[in-house]
């Protein structure tokens, strides 16, 4: 009979870091500890991770739901998880800590080369919102380590500013030197996306992030049919459940690209469903941490390289935290390694 039990951790970032729904100091996770009461020794780890801003599932009630959540596991469990999927974070948590038990509870929840041989995952190098010093600060940093793909969160400061920063850039870098992603966390209004977009796209940008808020269908159709950079579904995924209500989003809306956060989309079955529905349109994807701490991540970057996507994915949130727990991820060159056991 499987048993669980909860632990809160609170994140501390190392320093304020901006998005546009405003600057975060802490952040919560929730880890689930996961054992089968005839052989209690082996425990599985998992983590849900909250984003409060964002997370659909956050309210009041959700500690109180995840402590029913462990007192009930093994009922959980025996239905597949079912009562979980309006809840990705805990099913995210849940699905980990399974997946680890199964592996001998050492934190191996997808057994692969880049568990066993040490071989790395391109990863993007991400800018935080900030000021403009603040932010050149960390292009040259993240450049210097080696990074090849930079991704900057721009939509917290003065438009002209960032459109500055990127320029920058490309005057040192070209586009075969540099990828050069944007994430605009949907601050553009819809009737200045366009005109935005046309000025992004002289700076040979790979793609952009969620132009427009989450939610206007009709208005990211269009834009993803006529835009200058190549658009990349991000928010917009959040909130869906259902393998049909996937697809038919991505019929309609047709982006280039979609981007999967495991523990905001239904954890590793929900990018699944998400990745069938993207392939089947044609659509290109990557995976991307949402500040998981580093159990999270661990098990997401253990996922992402079973999926062989070529692109550079968004790993590598970890560093960002003075409380983490111990990992055995490193980056080097531009790349997420995980140390051999």
């Amino acid at each position: 009979m499987f048993k669980a039990k909860v632990e809160k951790h609170t994140f501390i970032f190392k320093q304020a870091s901006g998005t546009s729904r405003g600057i975060l100091t802490e952040k919560d996770s929730w880890i689930i500890s996961l054992w089968d009461s005839e052989n209690p020794e082996i425990i599985g780890k998992g983590e849900a991770s909250i984003i409060k801003t964002l997370s659909p599932e956050w309210s009041d009630h959700y500690e109180s739901f995840l402590s029913n959540c462990a007192e009930n596991i093994h009922e959980i469990i025996e239905k597949d998880l079912m009562d979980l999927k309006k809840y990705p974070s805990i099913y995210f948590a849940v699905e980990m800590a399974l997946n680890d038990l199964k592996n001998g509870g050492k934190g191996i929840y997808y057994p692969s080369d880049f568990t066993e041989k040490e071989i790395g995952i391109d990863i993007n190098g991400l800018i935080w919102m900030g000021s403009e010093d603040f932010m050149l600060k960390q292009i040259s940093q993240k450049i210097e380590d080696g990074f090849h793909c930079i991704k900057m969160k721009i939509g917290a400061i003065d438009f002209q500013t960032e459109i500055e920063i990127l320029k920058s850039i490309r005057r040192k870098y070209s586009a075969r030197e540099i990828e050069l992603r944007v994430d605009a966390n949907g601050a553009f209004q819809p009737n200045e996306a366009m005109s935005k977009l046309d000025i992004l796209a002289t700076l040979d940008l790979h793609s952009i992030e969620q132009p427009i808020a989450a939610g206007q269908y009709d208005e990211m159709k269009a834009l993803c049919a006529h835009t200058p950079i190549p658009i990349a579904l991000d928010e917009e995924l959040i909130g869906l459940h259902g393998a049909k209500e996937k697809q038919h989003l991505l019929e309609y809306i047709q982006p280039q690209y979609i981007i999967l956060k495991p523990s905001l989309i239904g954890g590793f079955k929900g990018s699944d469903e998400w990745i069938s529905a993207a392939e089947t349109n044609n659509i290109k994807w990557w995976i991307t941490s949402a500040l998981e701490g580093n159990i999270g991540l661990d098990a997401i970057a253990q996922y992402t390289y079973t999926k062989e996507n070529p692109l550079p994915q968004g790993l590598g949130t970890g560093q960002l935290f003075t409380n983490n727990f111990e990992s055995p991820l490193y980056i080097k060159a531009g790349k997420l390694f995980r140390n051999l056991a």
